[in-house]
C-alpha cells in the first residue's frame, strides 16, 4: 500500500496522487512496483526501502550522498490463538530524501494514523527532520503506553495465581516475559541509533530539533528502565507462582487424601461385619448400630487428628 501526504500552505495534511516536493510517501507492506516507483521518484537505493521489510533488520542509521536511511523498531500487539495478547516489534524505516521523506513498514500500525489523522501540533512534512524525530517520540510513548498495559495485565495474572492450580495462567505470563525481552532489546536498540543522530551530523537540526530528540531520548530511557525492571521482577515471579502452583496441588491431594483415609474406616468396619464366618454380635438385635457406631467413632478421631495437624 502506498499513500502520498503532504502539508498544504495552512498547514492542513492533505492526501495527494503525485510524489512531490515536501511529501510525506507512507510504504506500508508495499509491491515491488509501489517499490519501484518510490525509488525511482525520490531517487534513493531500493534497498533503503527493501531493508526495513526485513523482520529480522536491526536498528541502524546510514546515509547514501544525501539521502538518510533510519531503522528503528515500533512495538506492536497482537493476540495468539488463545486469545494472549502478545506484545512483539517490527522494523519501521524512515527515509530523509532530498525531496520528499519515506516512511516503510510491513504493518500498519496506529503511529501512522496520527500523523495521517493531523492530530499531531507542529507537523509539517517538508520538516523532515523534525517528522523523523516526532516519530520516535511517538514510538518511545507507545513503548510506555505497552508496558504499562503489559504491568496490569500482569497484576491481574497474579491475582489469579494465588488459587491456581492450571498453566494457562503461567503461559500468559510466559508471554508477557518474552514481550518485555523483544521490548528491552529493540528500545537499546533504538537508543543507540538516536545517540548516534544527536552526535553524528547525519542531517541537519535547529535548536528545537534538538531539544525533541534530547526528550525522545529521556522517553526511551524511561521505557528501557521499566522494561529491565520488570523483566527481573516477571522472571522472580514465573519461579515463585511455579511453587505456588506445585504447593497449591501439594495441598489438595493431601485434603483429599484426608477425606479418603477418613471415608476408609466406614468401609473396613463394614467389610468385617459382612464376612460369612462368626463374628461378635452377630446375633444380636442392635449390631447394624454397633458398627455404624464404631465406625462413626473411628472417622471423628482420625478427622480430629488430622484437622489438628492441619490436613485440612
Amino acid at each position: 500500500m502506498l499513500n502520498i501526504y503532504i502539508t498544504d500552505e495552512h498547514g492542513i495534511l492533505k492526501e495527494t496522487d503525485e510524489i512531490t516536493s515536501g511529501c510525506w510517501v507512507n510504504l506500508v507492506a508495499p509491491t515491488e512496483q509501489e517499490m519501484n516507483l518510490a525509488a525511482a521518484k525520490a531517487q534513493i537505493p531500493l534497498d533503503f526501502i527493501k531493508d526495513p521489510l526485513d523482520e529480522e533488520e536491526r536498528s541502524r542509521i546510514e546515509n547514501d550522498n544525501s539521502n538518510v536511511l533510519i531503522v528503528v523498531n515500533l512495538p506492536l500487539v497482537s493476540t495468539d490463538d488463545k486469545g494472549i495478547p502478545m506484545y512483539d516489534t517490527i522494523p519501521l524505516g524512515m527515509i530523509i530524501a532530498d525531496d520528499c521523506f519515506i516512511t516503510v513498514c510491513l504493518k500498519d500500525n496506529p503511529i501512522f494514523h496520527v500523523f495521517a489523522q493531523n492530530k499531531i501540533k507542529q507537523f509539517y512534512t517538508y520538516k523532515k527532520t523534525r517528522f523523523s524525530f516526532q516519530i520516535l517520540y511517538l514510538i518511545a510513548t507507545s513503548y510506555l503506553k505497552y508496558l504499562k498495559q503489559i504491568i496490569k495485565m500482569t497484576d491481574e495474572i497474579e491475582k489469579k495465581l494465588h488459587q491456581s492450580m492450571k498453566n494457562k495462567e503461567l503461559f500468559s505470563l510466559l508471554n508477557m516475559e518474552k514481550s518485555l525481552v523483544y521490548f528491552t532489546t529493540s528500545l537499546k536498540s533504538n537508543n543507540i541509533v538516536m545517540q548516534k543522530m544527536l552526535k553524528s551530523k547525519y542531517m541537519k537540526m535547529y535548536e528545537d530539533d534538538q531539544e525533541l530528540l534530547e526528550d525522545v531520548i529521556v522517553e526511551n530511557q524511561q521505557a528501557i528502565e521499566m522494561s529491565e525492571t520488570h523483566t527481573t521482577i516477571l522472571s522472580g515471579m514465573m519461579d515463585a507462582f511455579a511453587s505456588v502452583i506445585s504447593n497449591n496441588l501439594n495441598i489438595v491431594m493431601k485434603f483429599l487424601t484426608s477425606i479418603t483415609i477418613i471415608l476408609s474406616l466406614p468401609t473396613m468396619v463394614a467389610s468385617f461385619y459382612g464376612m460369612n464366618v462368626k463374628i461378635p454380635f452377630q446375633d444380636y438385635p442392635h449390631a447394624f448400630f454397633i458398627a455404624m457406631t464404631i465406625s462413626v467413632i473411628l472417622s471423628s478421631i482420625t478427622a480430629v487428628i488430622f484437622w489438628k495437624k492441619r490436613f485440612f
